[in-house]
């Protein structure tokens, strides 16, 4: 942890460095970055059913992208989180591996399986899912606080129990 701690204060510098030369180092222009241009993919139209609650279509659409784009870890980590939310565990479990095979630290992959696993009852693979994630996030990230958040109100609705 010390490394992510260090990596951290390094990234701050880096930030500050940047800010300082001037708003246009620190502003991207990429262009298909707007909201209304992710929407017009398939992945966008995929994420709009999930936002919607249509976990059902979303997981359609979704495995028709996974099907001919095998390494889109995001499509895998959107297919994982609406078979999650449909309770199809094992399925969603095998979706979130295939996201993690692509790119080990996605945040997104790894804050969804800690809370699987936190709906599996497994708090240690939660907590293994947190680490990556402590890695993974130069800064605070939404990803890292959510999952230590949830990680933490398991904690205190399933106490320990005594012998």
């Amino acid at each position: 942890m010390r490394k992510a701690k260090r990596m951290r204060a390094l990234t701050l510098a880096l930030l500050a460095l940047a800010l300082s030369a001037g708003p246009g180092l620190a502003m991207s222009t990429d262009s298909d970055s707007s909201p209304a241009a992710a929407d017009a993919t398939p992945i966008g139209k995929a994420r709009e059913l999930t936002q919607a609650g249509d976990h059902r279509g979303a997981v359609t659409l979704l495995e028709g992208i996974v099907a001919t784009d095998a390494g889109n870890a995001d499509a895998w980590n959107l297919l994982g989180f609406n078979q999650r939310q449909l309770g199809a565990f094992p399925v969603a479990l095998d979706a979130y591996a295939k996201a993690l095979a692509i790119e080990p630290e996605h945040k997104g992959a790894n804050e969804y399986l800690g809370e699987l696993y936190l709906q599996m009852d497994d708090l240690p693979r939660a907590r293994q899912r947190l680490e990556v994630l402590d890695g993974a996030c130069f800064l605070p990230c939404e990803e890292y606080t959510e999952l230590k958040e949830k990680i933490e109100a398991y904690e205190a609705s399933h106490p320990p129990k005594s012998s």
